[in-house]
């Protein structure tokens, strides 16, 4: 059973007991990276969001409360989101290495825990992953989950209305509102955004990663804000949060994403504390 230990110098110590073995283990790493989820967001006060919920975000109009018609890779890019929080949390990893090594686009997404992450869809995704053998690699969950397969048979791996779902959990987190809107045809449902500070935190905190706080190194940056600027990109929406910058800062900050997006997932994945789903995911939707 996990324990903490609390020692004379005022910090806290988990200890594991050996009967629980490797589980044990596992459980610990888990609950650690729940915990450094959480201590990554800006403040405990602040509305802590998903990868997907931080994108989508960062794609709605502020006033209109829709994402772009003309935007054809937020869909995928959502289901992108998905599959690296998991890897974040430590509820999916890839397929260890044997012998011959495989290139990440190769290897296989396996299952290491359903236990809950507190979101329905993230949840929905790892029963897909655990309940498919055998398994599949990054890039075809993120067809599957999408919907874009021509297997009559994977249909029902698609999670619907992602855009929806994801909306109206910024709902009940204070940051949209839920609105109907008539386009001459059709009502359709929008959600314009009520609370700007959650926005304008989110933006700066993008902007900072590649201007004030720029470390030259993605492995000294936050996983979870490169992730977000990789998923950002790949969505289509991260020039959302530069529109407000001067130009210098906008060309600035433009040649430090080109040079994240310059770099090679198979090397950087190999380095000290890298996370392999997060590394797997950029290399799917940079290939």
């Amino acid at each position: 059973m996990t324990s903490l230990q609390q020692r004379s110098s005022g910090l806290v110590q988990r200890r594991i007991d050996p009967s629980r073995g490797a589980e044990g283990g596992r459980e610990i790493e888990r609950e650690e990276n729940d915990q450094e989820f959480e201590e990554d967001s800006d403040s405990s006060k602040d509305t802590r969001l998903t990868l997907m919920e931080e994108v989508l975000l960062l794609g709605l109009k502020d006033r209109e409360g829709y994402t772009s018609f003309w935007n054809d890779c937020i869909s995928s890019g959502l289901r992108g989101c998905m599959i690296m929080e998991l890897g974040l949390k430590g509820r999916v990893e890839l397929e260890k290495i044997g012998m011959r090594r495989k290139s990440l686009l190769n290897r296989k997404l396996v299952y290491r825990s359903d236990s809950p992450t507190g979101d329905v869809l993230l949840d929905e995704a790892i029963k897909h992953v655990k309940d498919t053998d055998p398994p599949e690699s990054i890039q075809t969950w993120v067809e599957l989950l999408s919907g874009e397969t021509w297997n009559p048979l994977k249909l029902h791996y698609q999670l619907r209305n992602v855009r929806e779902r994801l909306a109206k959990n910024l709902v009940e987190k204070g940051v949209l509102t839920t609105e109907k809107q008539n386009f001459l045809l059709f009502d359709m449902t929008t959600h314009p955004l009520v609370n700007s500070s959650s926005k304008q935190k989110l933006i700066k905190k993008v902007q900072d990663a590649v201007l004030s706080k720029w470390t030259n190194d993605p492995h000294r940056m936050d996983k979870r804000l490169l992730g977000l600027i990789y998923m950002a990109h790949a969505s289509d929406v991260l020039e959302n949060a530069f529109a407000p910058l001067s130009d210098d800062d906008y060309e600035v900050a433009m040649k430090r994403v080109r040079e994240l997006l310059d770099l090679d997932p198979e090397q950087e994945c190999m380095k000290q504390n890298a996370n392999e789903v997060m590394w797997g995911t950029v290399a799917a939707f940079i290939k």
